[in-house]
């Protein structure tokens, strides 16, 4: 497998742009499909942002600087798209935060392609009751084992503010399986 910065020496040589491009989609899709999916729960959303991260990717790849690395770099718009998905979908509805979240509870409890056991399924439940920042900043580092620094990058946010926001959702979703 080769690394980000062969994979984007590829791309940029200009040889074969096409296929650098496919060998980093194959590397970082499915790290960028459960990111999305984890925000927006839906198999199906997931799939679409997905596609659309990657067309963003592709238009952008050509100026990228690599300032940051490559996957947080895919990892921000991915982000950003979902967010962007939610918040549309919140206006499209003319849905209150609360009642987005409830909806994307009862499509996790729907949802034919999740194979988590009961107490996984709390868990999202407990995830997806938390404030949009908190529930990002608990996914990357619980899930996706993001570092703090690697975080602060995809979110333009201090690290403090993220180990502080990452606690708080801990907090909350102990609280939360516990019943208190």
């Amino acid at each position: 497998m080769h690394s980000d910065e062969e994979l984007l020496e590829m791309f940029h040589a200009g040889d074969n742009p096409d296929y650098a491009f496919n060998l980093i989609v194959r590397k970082h899709q499915q790290s960028v499909y459960w990111h999305i999916r984890r925000l927006v729960i839906s198999h199906e959303d997931a799939n679409d942002i997905l596609q659309d991260v990657f067309v963003k990717a592709w238009k952008a790849l050509g100026s990228f600087r690599g300032d940051s690395g490559l996957f947080t770099w895919l990892y921000r718009i991915a982000t950003n798209e979902a967010l962007s998905f939610l918040k549309r979908k919140k206006t499209r509805f003319l849905l209150p935060l609360v009642d987005l979240e409830k909806q994307l509870s009862e499509t996790l409890e729907a949802d034919v392609h999740y194979e988590g056991d009961a107490i996984e399924k709390k868990i999202q439940k407990a995830i997806l009751s938390l404030p949009e920042k908190q529930r990002v900043v608990f996914n990357l580092r619980y899930y996706d084992e993001m570092k703090y620094e690697d975080m602060s990058r995809v979110l333009d946010t201090s690290e403090g503010a993220l180990k502080a926001s990452y606690h708080h959702a801990v907090r909350k979703i102990e609280k939360y399986i516990s019943g208190d």
